[in-house]
């Protein structure tokens, strides 16, 4: 039986730190290239354990960064060395 896996992995910890990664559009133009009828799963830890996808598998959700909304107060001062 033929398969699709899609290989899990762990960048960081908030998507903050994982660099870019595929929107929805893109993610549906790649899979058009596959049959419809090819099983997907996840392959994680290197094929150590895997796992299947369903309708519960996703979930949209709001990621507050936490460093987007830091900004330094206008008394701040920057100290220089002499």
């Amino acid at each position: 039986m033929n398969v699709l896996y899609i290989e899990g992995r762990r960048n960081g910890y908030g998507p903050d730190q994982c660099g870019r990664t595929m929107t929805v559009s893109e993610m549906i133009d790649f899979l058009s290239q596959f049959d419809g009828d090819l099983p997907i799963y996840l392959n994680n830890d290197s094929g150590y354990t895997f796992g299947n996808i369903d309708e519960d598998s996703f979930s949209e959700c709001k990621y507050n960064d936490p460093d987007a909304d830091y900004e330094a107060p206008d008394d701040e001062v920057d100290f220089e060395e002499e």
